[in-house]
């Protein structure tokens, strides 16, 4: 499976050959068009694989950067559409909290990407138990982080992503101190594999025709 994400001003890869997982991240703003095929290609020589190999793509499909997301959709849709690979859309801000799971281990989550003109993209992740896969306790959404909706099932959440570093205080103020903090993340590939296996085996995946992104709001922010 290959995994691509260019929602945020990161770009990365990665693949899984069944054992092993292959990966690029770089941060590169304004750059992923030009950059993200050289980064496919450079992934998948790693891993001694060919497109032809390639079983399914997975895609960061949102929220994030409209014209990131685009670029994305565009690439999946050229890889799977020929081949009729199935095609598995991941949220970003659930890539953001299975990558805390993976670097700090926690097991609970208040994702946050920057969405600029005063909002956050958001949403609230649990793990799930015997999956290793982190779920959405509170929907993905955008809005002002004075009113985000909160649970009191993710009382103890950590706070990852960049809303975290442009809005701490308003976030703070609204769900409580986190015991962990990370303002700087940023969506990562590797951590959309599995997730994306997950949903694979649950049967949720889409064709290369269908594949959509999820924007959250219509107004543009690059």
């Amino acid at each position: 499976m290959l995994a691509l994400d260019a929602v945020t001003d990161a770009c990365s890869v990665a693949v899984h050959d069944g054992d092993r997982v292959f990966c690029r991240f770089a941060v590169m703003p304004r750059q992923h068009a030009a950059r993200m095929l050289p980064l496919i290609d450079e992934v998948l020589e790693e891993a001694g694989l060919v497109a032809a190999d390639l079983g399914a793509v997975a895609w960061g499909h949102g929220p994030g950067a409209f014209t990131g997301v685009r670029i994305a959709a565009g690439v999946v849709q050229g890889i799977a559409w020929s081949r009729e690979l199935p095609v598995v859309g991941v949220s970003t801000l659930a890539a953001l909290a299975q990558g805390a799971y993976r670097r700090h281990g926690v097991r609970t989550v208040w994702s946050a990407l920057d969405a600029r003109m005063g909002e956050v993209y958001w949403g609230g992740y649990v793990l799930e138990e015997g999956a290793d896969v982190m779920v959405a306790a509170v929907p993905d959404c955008v809005g002002d982080p004075a009113q985000v909706p909160v649970s009191r099932a993710l009382a103890d959440a950590a706070g990852i992503g960049t809303g975290w570093q442009a809005y701490r205080q308003a976030l703070t103020e609204r769900v409580g101190s986190p015991a962990l903090v990370d303002g700087e993340a940023l969506p990562d590939a590797r951590d959309m594999l599995p997730l994306a296996r997950h949903a694979l085996r649950a049967g949720q995946w889409t064709t290369a025709r269908d594949a959509a992104p999820v924007y959250l709001r219509d107004r543009v922010t690059g």
